[in-house]
C-alpha cells in the first residue's frame, strides 16, 4: 500500500519524511545524516508496528541552523574522492567534478563536530507520531481498496450464480448437440438406440459437471468475505484465495459445452484478476 507522512516541527531541528509504495514483504529503507546509523534497527521496529506490508523508505533530514551544528570538512575523504576522481580522468573524457556534488558525497562534511547531535529518544518520539499519521493514511486508502475488492467479490457472486443456473441446462444441450451430430453423419441410417445415446449423454455430462467447481467458488467467496469481517492484515491470504478462484474459473471453461457458461467463465476470470490485482496492493 501507498503511504506519505512529514514532519517538520518548527525548531525541533529535524524534519522526518515516512513514505511507502506496494510491496509483496515489508522491506524499510532508511536514509539517516552521519552518526545516527545506529538508530536503523529501532527504526524498522517502529514501522513494523504499523506496516507488514510495502517498501518504505524512512528519511530524516538535521536542519544544522536549527541545531546550532557547524559542518567540518573531512579533508581526508576530499583528497581521496579528488584522486579517483583525477585517476578517472586520465582514462576516460569526464567531466570534472562539481563543487556542490563533492560536498554531497557521504562522509566529506560531518555535522557530528562542533555540537551534539540530536539525542535518539527525541528522534524516536517525533518518528512515532510520525507513524501513526503514516498509518491513518494507509488505513485511508485501505478503505478505499476495500470497497473496490467487495465490488469485485459481488460480481464474482452473481456471475457464479449464473454459471450454475447454465451448468443445469448442460446435459440437454449436451444431448441435442450429440443427436445433430448423429443426424448428419448417419443420414438416412438407422437411428442409434435410445438407451446407447442415454448412456454416451450420461457419460460427457459427467465430464462436464461444474457442479464442484461452483462449489468452489461459493466457498472461496465465504472465505473472502470473511476475511473482511475479521480484518487485520489479510493481503497474503487474499492473494491465495484469488489463486484458488482463478483455478476453479480455469477448470470451469475447460469443462464447459455451452457458449453462455464459457462467456461466463471467462468472465469470472476477468473479475478474479482484478480481484488479484488489487490483493497485491493491500496489508
Amino acid at each position: 500500500m501507498t503511504g506519505f507522512a512529514r514532519s517538520s516541527a518548527s525548531g525541533a531541528g529535524w524534519t522526518w519524511e515516512v513514505r511507502s509504495v506496494n510491496g509483496r514483504g515489508l522491506d524499510v529503507r532508511c536514509r539517516l545524516p552521519a552518526g545516527l546509523d545506529h538508530l536503523e534497527a529501532q527504526i524498522r521496529g517502529l514501522v513494523g508496528k504499523h506496516a507488514t506490508r510495502g517498501n518504505v523508505t524512512v528519511t530524516l533530514t538535521l536542519n544544522a541552523a536549527e541545531t546550532g551544528q557547524r559542518p567540518r570538512l573531512n579533508q581526508a575523504a576530499l583528497d581521496d574522492i579528488l584522486e579517483i576522481a583525477r585517476d578517472l580522468q586520465s582514462k576516460i573524457d569526464v567531466a570534472a567534478p562539481r563543487l556542490d556534488g563533492l560536498l554531497a558525497l557521504r562522509g566529506v562534511l560531518d555535522f557530528g563536530e562542533g555540537a551534539d547531535l540530536p539525542k535518539d529518544a527525541d528522534l524516536l518520539a517525533s518518528l512515532t507520531d510520525v507513524l501513526v499519521t503514516f498509518g491513518r493514511a494507509r488505513a485511508e486508502e485501505g478503505r478505499d481498496i476495500e470497497r473496490a475488492m467487495t465490488g469485485h467479490l459481488d460480481e464474482i457472486d452473481s456471475l457464479t450464480r449464473d454459471a450454475a443456473t447454465c451448468a443445469g441446462a448442460q446435459p440437454a444441450a449436451i444431448k441435442a448437440r450429440l443427436e445433430a451430430q448423429l443426424a448428419e453423419l448417419l443420414g438416412g441410417q438407422p437411428p442409434v438406440p435410445a438407451e446407447r445415446l442415454g448412456a454416451e449423454v450420461a457419460l460427457l455430462a459427467t465430464r462436464a459437471d461444474v457442479r464442484e467447481e461452483l462449489d468452489r467458488l461459493a466457498a472461496h467467496l465465504k472465505a473472502a468475505r470473511a476475511l473482511f469481517r475479521d480484518g487485520g492484515a489479510i493481503g497474503r491470504k487474499l492473494e491465495f484465495l484469488s489463486q484458488e478462484f482463478n483455478r476453479e474459473a480455469n477448470t470451469l471453461c475447460s469443462k464447459s459445452a455451452d457458449i453462455e457458461l464459457t462467456r461466463l467463465g471467462l468472465a469470472l476470470k476477468a473479475s478474479i484478476d482484478r480481484l488479484r490485482e488489487q490483493a497485491a496492493n493491500i496489508e
